[in-house]
């Protein structure tokens, strides 16, 4: 079928797309593990509601998710991703020579990168951005204007006001918009502040964004897939171990897990939106439009998604964690997704 879909003429998309209604009754949605938790919620709220099929909703991470959403238009294809950052120009780029010319953008709400540890561990944890990276980076200056491999062992090597115990960090692989976000937020940020790299910056910029995008691959940092819940199970095991996730996986898990403070400030709904706290991001839905009117139930479940009920201050979606919009923003958002508006229209 998807030989049918080359052309971008709108007749012929929607020809090719003709036999989806039949082919497949299910909205099909990827993306991010993040966002995860918020589309099954709305799934199985739009299924409970109108007696349909609750979409089929996969967590690739937010660049598997738009690899799969920009594949194509057609029953193969997914209509809708999730994604913990903003879609990027080589993303556009992809859908577009892959026939998906016509997407829409939804801002749900607002998460805070977390960093927790195990209520079994007794110490009072607070990390500024420039420790994080002294612990997890691959390479640190040497003092001479160059790098070298990052030798602290335990987090007191790093300061001593820090656990005497060994770092071991479980965080989310480079396919996650959560890695992306952690990258730009903490790595960049407070790669700045570690003594030597300003100089290295200031001599060669390049040589010093990828010093301090690169995690380290000799033990501390533990890439953990893109399952979140697989953190939370190994920071129940080990006790001193640190996980990196969005805020809505601790706070769905505040009876096993407690947050570590960055710069001082505890993650928290109050100081995600408004701003105080330092490690915080948008997360996004992304819509095919060429689908709307060809899969069953799928304008009613973005009616769902961007409803008051979802996500609004008191709805289900603040529930589970989501730090919502304000109510004109998200009337905003539910106007421009329910008439199809287009990315950069």
């Amino acid at each position: 079928m998807k030989k049918y879909l080359g052309s971008c003429a709108v007749a012929a998309i929607l020809l090719a797309t003709a036999g989806v209604a039949t082919a497949r009754d299910q909205i099909k949605i990827v993306g991010s593990s993040t966002v995860f938790p918020y589309t099954q919620a709305v799934a199985e709220e739009f299924s409970n509601k109108t007696g349909k099929p609750a979409p089929v909703v996969e967590s690739t991470g937010t660049g598997g998710g738009f690899k799969a959403f920009c594949g194509g238009v057609g029953e193969g294809f997914a209509d809708i991703t999730g994604a913990s950052r903003a879609i990027k120009d080589s993303e556009v780029k992809l859908c577009k020579d892959n026939g998906v010319t016509d997407i829409s953008e939804a801002l749900i709400g607002y998460d805070g990168l977390s960093i927790a540890v195990s209520r079994g561990n007794t110490a009072e944890w607070n990390f500024t951005k420039a420790q994080i990276v002294q612990a997890l980076a691959a390479e640190l200056p040497d003092g001479k204007g160059g790098l070298k491999a990052n030798p602290n062992k335990k987090w007191s090597d790093i300061d001593k006001s820090l656990p005497d115990v060994n770092i071991v960090a479980f965080g989310p692989p480079p396919t996650s918009g959560t890695r992306d976000a952690f990258v730009e937020l903490v790595m960049l940020e407070g790669c700045a502040k570690v003594p030597g790299m300003a100089e290295i910056k200031k001599a060669d910029e390049k040589k010093f964004t990828e010093a301090c995008s690169r995690m380290r691959q000799d033990g501390p940092f533990i890439e953990a897939g893109e399952n979140d819940n697989l953190i939370v199970q190994r920071l129940e095991s080990d006790k001193n171990a640190v996980g990196i996730f969005g805020y809505s996986f601790l706070y769905e898990n505040e009876d096993k897990l407690k947050d570590i403070k960055v710069e001082g400030v505890e993650a928290s709904f109050e100081t995600i939106k408004n701003g105080t706290y330092p490690v915080s991001r948008p997360l996004f839905i992304y819509i095919k439009n060429a689908h709307r009117d060809v899969i069953p139930g799928l304008k009613d479940f973005l009616q769902e998604y961007t409803s008051k009920n979802a996500m609004g201050d008191d709805g289900y979606l603040a529930e589970r964690g989501l730090t919502p919009l304000d109510e004109a923003k998200r009337a905003e958002i539910e106007k421009a997704v329910m008439s199809g508006k287009k990315i950069g229209s």
